[in-house]
């Protein structure tokens, strides 16, 4: 598994997704791991292995998160990641990095083609790391 390098010994994912990052004149797939204590954004090759370095968000580094494309109009970040079939996550970091992260939810008519029950069971993992903690939506 492509999250499998970035783990720490002892550390164990509570739930994986593949997501599309984007950027101004580029874009890239990516693993998404949550763990109880961090998030794990991992550059993927189109064979799912790691390219490139891994990148660590414990709460204190994300100091925004907001989702779009929901069309839920829901006022708490987990929430808005679980409406819909697809979502925009968008964080920025202490450092003032920024992430735009699109990923398919899993459900749905299209969800095989989405990744069907592992990509759901990830971001389903994802929304309850963001519903458990208190990181602000004004971005």
């Amino acid at each position: 598994m492509a999250l499998s390098p970035a783990l720490e010994q002892g550390e164990e994912l509570s739930g994986a997704c593949v997501a599309s990052q984007v950027g101004l004149f580029r874009g890239r797939q990516v693993a998404i791991g949550v763990t109880p204590a961090r998030l794990l954004v991992q550059p993927v090759s189109r064979k799912f292995e790691p390219a490139g370095e891994a990148i660590s968000l414990p709460p204190a580094r994300i100091v925004a998160a907001r989702a779009e494309g929901a069309g839920g109009g829901w006022p708490q970040l987990g929430a808005a990641i679980m409406d819909g079939a697809a979502v925009t996550l968008k964080l920025r970091t202490a450092e003032g990095g920024k992430l735009k992260l699109m990923m398919m939810k899993g459900v749905g008519p299209l969800a095989r083609a989405g990744g069907g029950e592992d990509q759901r069971q990830g971001v389903e993992a994802l929304a309850q790391w963001f519903a458990t903690r208190a990181i602000s939506t004004a971005l």
